[in-house]
Formats: C-alpha cells, structure tokens, sequence
C-alpha cells in the first residue's frame, strides 16, 4: 500500500504540468476501449452479480453493481464528457492589482493524490479515475470485494489508455486487495502520500472514513432526500415528479426517501400521488393522518423518517404548509437534495432561502442530483459537507488553488 501512494506521488507531480491534450487523448481511448472490451467488462461484472445474489444482497443493492451493455456506454460517453469540459489547472479564478503595484492572480492547481473509497458501485472507478485525471490528480481507487472484478475489468481500460497518452501508468491506481485492511492504511495517509480522501458508499463506510481519516475529507453522507408538494403545486405535475424521484431507481442517491405533503390540499393530492406510486411497486409508509386518506400505508415509525431505504419505500407525512415542511426537512434532511414542488414564487424563494441542503431543486425530480444532469461529465460523489466542495464533485472540486504574485522590485515597509 505505501508503495501504491509513493508511485502515486510521483505520478502526481507529472500529471499536474501535464497538458489538456494528454489528459484528453488518455480519455478518449479509455473510452474507445471500454466500448471494445464491454464482452469483457460485462463478463467480470456478471462474476460480481451472481456472488452478490449468493449472499442474498438486496435487489436495490444488487442494481446498483449491476452492469448493462447501456451502462457501460454511459460510462464511455461520461469519459468523453470530461474530455469535453475546459480543463480547470492553469485558470485565473481572480485577478486583482494592490496600490503598490503588486499583480496578484488566483489560480487554479490540482489538490495531488486522490483516495477513493467506494462500494457496490464499478462505474465509480471511470468517473473517479476520468475526474482526477482531468483535473491534474492521481488517484488511488479502493473498490468494496462487491465489485471487485468489475473494477479490475474498467480500471484495464483506464489504464490502457494512460499510457496511449504518455502519461504514467501510475496515475490512476487500483487497490489490487479486498482486504479491510487497505481502507485504514489509506485513511491514515500512506505516509503522507494522500492529499484528501472521499467516500463513495452506505452510511456505516462514511462513518468510518470521518472517524478515522487523519486526512481531509470530501464527506458523502446518506442522500436521506425529501419532496414538498405545496398547496399551489400542479397535481399532475407532482404525481409525475415525486414517482420519477422515488422509482426511476431505487438505490441510488438522488431517490426521494420522504414525502412531505401539505395538509390544505391533502384531500385532493394524498390518495393519487401515493395510488400511482404503489401502482409502481411502491411501498407507502404514512403518519396517521395521510394512513386516514391512503389505508393500504403501513404506519411510519419515528425510524422511518430518519431512513435512507434505497428500496421502493417513501416515507410519508401531512404538514402545515411551507412552514412545516421546513421544519421537518430541518430535523431529518441528511443535507443532501431536497425538492419543492409548486407554483409559488414565494414559496420557492423560502425553500431556496432556508433549506440547508446541497442540492434544492424546483418543480423537477430529485433524481436530478448527478454531476453528469449538471454538466459536469460525471461525479465521484455528492458532497454533503461545506468545506472545499458541495453538491456534485466534479472537476473544478477536484482543484486547490494558489496566488501568483508579479511584482517589479517592490519592497515592504
């Protein structure tokens, strides 16, 4: 492991005086081979499925490893996106002159050597590895036994193109163990070899990475995510938003885990919105006044609302207008993504103003929350801290930057 950041280290150094055209050219040909290799690919993730279903993994768990010919073209395209995307090193972010004469430039620099820690997910380890390289870093990858031969298959792809571009082998690195003990040696820094660490997994890994990294942390904690349809909401309009953003796909992130419905339109909006949800699959799980209008819901527990299911279950709730909406989002949101369905201004501009969370959305599906739907090519993670970086960890939050002072023989008094 301490030789993994060593050569990391060093790999770090070139990337990050490496130019555009480089990162670009590795890119593009990781891309090509992973639309080559995907019998391959799909070969090794089919290892990782049937293992997993061994176990008796839950169906939402065993989506999120599972592999598809359109998800393997997604990740080819999600690498030519980030060849797509300006490249953030060497960008003047601020440029000021002080009274002394002194030109003072802010710009932008790669953090280093990246450590990323995740689970079930393999696509994470091209969009991790894709995001690094763009911004100037190595990375060091640290996929859950979960997916491990699915990882191995996309990283042999990175890698090939890596070197189809000149650029050291060592820049995008695999962990090559499934053993446990690989996760704290990176937590502890190999050595100072690590400049930040993020996670990318369920709650109890996040825990341990905040608990004993000794390096910073991009924290990703659980997408515990909650829709409000307000009384001015469209109804039609909220039936389509808040199914999108509970089963379009149960296990990732962005899906809607708590329904907050406003108490004035109960009577009219309880029973469709939570009918085509179990039409969909949908388990409803509802506090006894919206139970009164939709009795096929189990009755939610206080647990419920503090729930991240990734499963088809949503928590439900009847609230006093925008005013309780706020209020519960307060006492359970995970600071993740929240959205508010309506057609008030007023309402929204509250909602924007007072909820506390990375990502607010208006009038459209949580399932929103990706770097890809934002533009950015891809995301290693959503970042649910407020230090360095928020919301989809994307290219620009994978940069530092420092200040280059020009000067003309000025001295300090």
């Amino acid at each position: 492991m301490r030789d993994l950041g060593r050569r990391a280290r060093q790999a770090a150094r070139i990337l990050a005086h490496s130019g555009t055209d480089a990162k670009n050219k590795a890119l593009t040909v990781a891309a090509q081979a992973l639309r080559r290799d995907m019998a391959t690919i799909l070969a090794a993730n089919q290892s990782d499925v049937t293992a997993g279903q061994g176990k008796g993994m839950t169906p939402a768990f065993i989506d999120r490893l599972t592999l598809s010919a359109e998800r393997v073209e997604a990740m080819a395209r999600g690498l030519e996106d980030i060849a797509a995307l300006t490249d953030p090193v060497g960008t003047v972010i601020a440029h000021f002159e002080r009274p002394n004469g002194l030109l003072i430039d802010r710009v932008r620099t790669p953090l280093g050597v990246i450590g990323v820690i995740f689970e079930s997910r393999p696509n994470v380890t091209a969009d991790a590895g894709a995001l690094a390289l763009k911004a100037g870093n190595a990375v060091i990858l640290r996929g859950g036994s979960d997916s491990f031969h699915s990882a191995r298959a996309i990283h042999a792809c990175l890698t090939e193109g890596l070197l189809a571009a000149s650029l050291p082998e060592d820049a995008i690195q695999i962990v090559p163990t499934t053993d446990r003990e690989a996760v704290g040696q990176m937590l502890a820094g190999l050595d100072g070899a690590i400049d930040v660490i993020i996670p990318r997994g369920g709650k109890s890994l996040v825990a341990r990475v905040e608990s004993e990294a000794r390096v910073p942390v991009f924290a990703h904690l659980e997408g515990l995510c909650h829709i409000y349809v307000d009384r001015d909401a469209d109804l039609a309009m909220a039936i389509d938003v808040v199914a999108n953003s509970k089963m379009r796909r149960t296990g990732i992130c962005g899906a809607a885990e708590t329904l907050l419905i406003d108490r004035a339109v109960a009577s009219s909006h309880v029973e469709p919105i939570c009918r085509a949800l179990a039409d969909r699959g949908c388990e409803i799980r509802a506090d006894e006044a919206a139970r009164a209008l939709f009795p096929a819901a189990r009755t939610a527990s206080e647990e419920d609302w503090r729930t991240e299911y990734l499963d088809a279950i949503l928590s439900v709730r009847l609230v006093d207008g925008i005013d309780g909406a706020l209020s519960h989002i307060a006492d359970y949101s995970s600071n993740h993504t929240e959205a508010v369905i309506t057609n008030n201004p007023a309402v929204v501009e509250r909602f924007f103003n007072e909820v506390d969370s990375a990502i607010l959305l208006h009038n459209a599906s949580t399932q929103f929350a990706d770097g890809g739907e934002f533009g950015m090519g891809a995301e290693i993670g959503i970042a649910t801290g407020k230090m360095h970086a928020r919301g989809p960890v994307g290219v620009e939050q994978l940069t530092s930057f420092n200040y280059r002072v020009r000067g003309s023989g000025q001295t300090r008094a």
